[in-house]
């Protein structure tokens, strides 16, 4: 489904499971009621749109996200794509840049694994900590090709906000559409001037890890923030906050999806940042960048 008239969220998981990788069932983000109740509740505040990043390797469920989407109200739109290097399939060696691409294709075209479900979006596509590796790279070479055909846009992982400027670099090589690329995690840089060289390359950036402040204060993303502004880049920057685990819900004593618009909306008001820029980060920007009515 494009995106209809409301707030977005970014970068999100309705479901995931990396439990198989990192050891525990925190990890295994299957709380159906609980993430119903927590996008009603959005959808009381105005938000009408999730980006739901769940690619192959993190047992995405297409048909789960849909029942969400149903009973909470929500539009969410689904993706396709691999994640980084350690959840990749051992397939992504075997099979050639083609074959991969076709698979993205197949998703955007037909449908998420053999269902009606259609990908609206590749990714979120992986890089590791400060690298690229072999596999990652082919994925990447992929991502550009199915887009290349279909026209979607792509959205990126970056571990700790590494290696974004190289990600843009191998997507102007290649030919990709740079207005239709988002660099994902760039707040945990913490590094203003990295991310508005960034967004001179005329890529989107995403503030996707808000309240997480075990990696980041988000008093340091409220001073990026309004540096971007200052510099007169407001039309390029997403907001979300790219929940991944049980604990992260209210039901687990979590931040929960409102604290995004509950407390770091009103912090960035009052840390000075222009309501204009508010509503282009959470509504006016993803509708430009993502397919909508």
């Amino acid at each position: 489904m494009p995106l209809v008239e409301g707030i977005t969220y970014a970068h999100e998981h309705t479901t995931i499971d990396l439990s198989s990788l990192k050891h525990t069932e925190d990890t295994n983000l299957n709380c159906f009621e609980e993430t119903v109740k927590e996008y009603k509740k959005l959808y009381e505040k105005g938000v009408r749109n999730v980006v739901d990043v769940t690619v192959r390797g993190m047992k995405r469920n297409p048909e789960y996200v849909q029942r969400v989407a149903e009973a909470s109200g929500m539009n969410i739109l689904q993706s396709t794509g691999w994640y980084q290097d350690k959840f990749l399939p051992e397939y992504i060696y075997e099979k050639s840049v083609e074959e991969l691409a076709q698979m993205m294709m197949d998703d955007i075209q037909k449908g998420i694994d053999g269902t009606s479900i259609k990908a609206e979006l590749i990714g979120e596509i992986g890089t590791s900590k400060n690298e690229m590796t072999e596999r990652e790279r082919k994925v990447f070479e992929a991502a550009v090709f199915a887009q290349k055909e279909t026209g979607v846009p792509i959205t990126t992982h970056t571990t700790l906000g590494t290696y974004g400027k190289e990600q843009v670099e191998f997507f102007k090589e290649q030919g990709a559409d740079l207005s239709k690329i988002v660099i994902g995690h760039v707040d945990l840089t913490g590094d203003t001037q990295y991310v508005l060289d960034l967004l001179k390359e005329g890529v989107y950036v995403e503030f996707d890890t808000v309240g997480k402040e075990n990696y980041m204060p988000d008093a340091t993303r409220l001073e990026m923030l309004k540096a971007i502004e200052k510099a007169g880049y407001t039309d390029r920057v997403f907001l979300s906050m790219d929940i991944t685990r049980r604990s992260h819900l209210e039901y687990k004593d979590g931040l929960g999806y409102s604290f995004l618009l509950d407390s770091f909306i009103p912090l960035l008001r009052e840390g000075g940042l222009s309501e204009e820029f508010i509503q282009k980060m959470l509504v006016d920007n993803p509708r430009t960048f993502y397919p909508s009515y």
